[in-house]
């Protein structure tokens, strides 16, 4: 049963950091993309960013040059991870882990995040 947890949400000052976790299972981590999603109140769910099997890596232009995602195929750690840096209001978001396993996408539950003074 594929199983999905965020964690390391919360609420932040402008210009601040937080690292998103995902912990990972009942799938073989490391053959799956990951991805990171986000949804502000009142707008679609958008693409973050994503890594591949082979950690290739893409991100949307609004986050570039300021969150990095990075993934841990360790069998005790299958995790995938969102280095949040330079945080803006705008920023502020349920941010969702997910993978496409089998013809299904998988969610996890999201961790909230708010940037705000």
């Amino acid at each position: 049963q594929v199983q999905l947890v965020e964690s390391g949400g919360g609420l932040v000052q402008p210009g601040g950091s937080l690292r998103l976790s995902c912990a990972a299972s009942g799938f073989t981590f490391s053959n799956y993309a990951m991805s990171w999603y986000r949804q502000a109140p009142g707008k679609e769910r958008e693409l973050v960013a994503f890594i591949t099997r082979d950690n290739s890596t893409n991100y949307t232009d609004s986050v570039k040059g300021r969150f990095t995602i990075s993934r841990d195929n360790a069998q005790n750690t299958m995790s995938v991870y969102l280095q949040m840096n330079s945080l803006e209001p705008e920023d502020t978001a349920v941010y969702y882990c997910t993978v496409f396993h089998l013809g299904r996408r998988y969610w996890g539950q999201g961790t909230q995040v708010t940037v705000s003074s």
